[in-house]
């Protein structure tokens, strides 16, 4: 019915209408998107034969058919930024201050994999979501860490930030037009996340046997410390720590519940020894705000660390630095964890998340009320609740006891 003929570095259509040959050029090299075009043309081609569309009196036939029926003649040219384009401008032209930094270097690697998969040259008006379905398919059997398939949730996370970018952005800078086929995408079902559980916990049942590396890792995620677990770590990382304000940050994810974006984004104006409140900038509530606030009594512990890295901070305002007003990067203060524990029996944490689970693992333990906690450490959902409600043990005692005796 229609086919595509190569005329030097661009594709034309070929076809016969009314006993009559057309041509059409496509100004285009790139085959997926003539293909595209073909199927178009084909489709409205089948439509006009069976007299559902009406030819045009005059005017390009071609045009008329791969516009829909909707154009004769100079139609407007939507132009087809391969991918590799469309993320090149959005790297350039999004203000750089309207995502944090560590966002930003994590939407870089997931690029990378899109582009990857889906083809630097692929137009993005051409992509669909059956790609994006391929796309999943293939990056599910990809290798994770310790050699296990790629965890469903990085795959959604990098379907995510295409989404994001393609609707936030894309869209607005009119080079796509609708949101981004992403909807019905079918992911490898969801595991719920492992409960907290004590470090005694988890040796048991690895002892037990049967679990894989990968099992053995989503255990240890799960650990938190006890509050004398708590104040051995601090004090191995204040001899190893390689400085002084990483035994800082230490403590102050430790007994403030923060996560590690806080602990870096925090000044030293934010502990108020008057007050005896941690002001803590969070940006997880209102993504509009470039962060807004929550409070935290301030420790024992915390504030006596806190006044003794004051009297050795190197200025400025930030309160984790190791030169004055220099932040430290997410990816840093990643290798600064891992220094501090490597080769001692510490080294089974898997990062700054662990002390922020101890925070609410130990409050909770110790009968804090669950609002109170919650307001401390800026939960938004129920989810992440579950994970340590198990931890209020005395009133689901108390509450069983009434039914079945003592």
């Amino acid at each position: 019915m229609a086919s595509l003929e190569k005329r030097g570095d661009s594709f034309r259509i070929v076809f016969r209408y009314g006993g009559q040959k057309y041509r059409h050029e496509l100004k285009t090299g790139n085959e997926r998107e003539a293909n595209a075009l073909l199927g178009r043309l084909e489709d409205n081609l089948i439509l006009l034969e069976r007299g559902k569309i009406d030819p045009p009196a005059d005017g390009n036939l071609a045009l008329f058919l791969l516009s829909d029926g909707k154009l004769s003649d100079k139609p407007k040219v939507e132009i087809s930024l391969p991918l590799s384009m469309f993320f090149r401008r959005y790297r350039e032209e999004y203000p750089t201050a309207a995502k944090e930094s560590n966002t930003r270097y994590t939407e870089g690697v997931h690029m990378r994999h899109l582009e990857r998969i889906i083809g630097s040259r692929t137009g993005v008006r051409l992509i669909t979501a059956e790609m994006l379905q391929r796309y999943v398919n293939q990056r599910s059997k990809e290798e994770g860490r310790n050699g296990e398939p790629l965890s469903h949730a990085t795959v959604k996370k990098e379907i995510g930030s295409l989404a994001s970018i393609w609707n936030k952005w894309g869209v607005q800078a009119g080079l796509v037009s609708g949101p981004a086929p992403t909807k019905g995408l079918i992911y490898a079902k969801t595991r719920i996340d492992q409960p907290f559980q004590t470090w005694e916990q988890i040796e048991q049942r690895i002892k037990r046997g049967g679990l894989s590396v990968a099992e053995q890792d989503e255990l240890w995620e799960s650990l938190f410390l006890s509050i004398a677990q708590v104040e051995k770590l601090l004090a191995h990382v204040k001899k190893t720590a390689r400085f002084g304000f990483v035994y800082a940050m230490f403590a102050f994810a430790a007994y403030a519940g923060c996560r590690r974006s806080e602990a870096l984004r925090s000044e030293i104006d934010d502990v108020d020894f008057g007050s005896g409140m941690v002001r803590i900038r969070e940006k997880k509530k209102d993504n509009t705000k470039a962060f807004t606030f929550r409070f935290v009594p301030l420790a024992p512990p915390l504030a006596t660390a806190m006044r003794d890295w004051f009297d050795h901070h190197p200025g400025g305002r930030m309160l984790v630095c190791e030169q004055p007003n220099v932040p430290v990067t997410p990816q840093m203060a990643a290798h600064y964890f891992r220094w501090a524990v490597e080769g001692s029996k510490w080294d089974v944490l898997r990062g700054w998340h662990v002390l922020r689970h101890s925070f609410i693992s130990n409050c909770a333990r110790k009968g804090v009320d669950q609002r109170m906690i919650d307001t401390w450490v800026g939960h938004t959902t129920t989810e992440m609740a579950a994970r340590y409600r198990h931890l209020f043990p005395e009133p689901q005692l108390k509450a069983m006891k009434l039914v079945f005796g003592a």
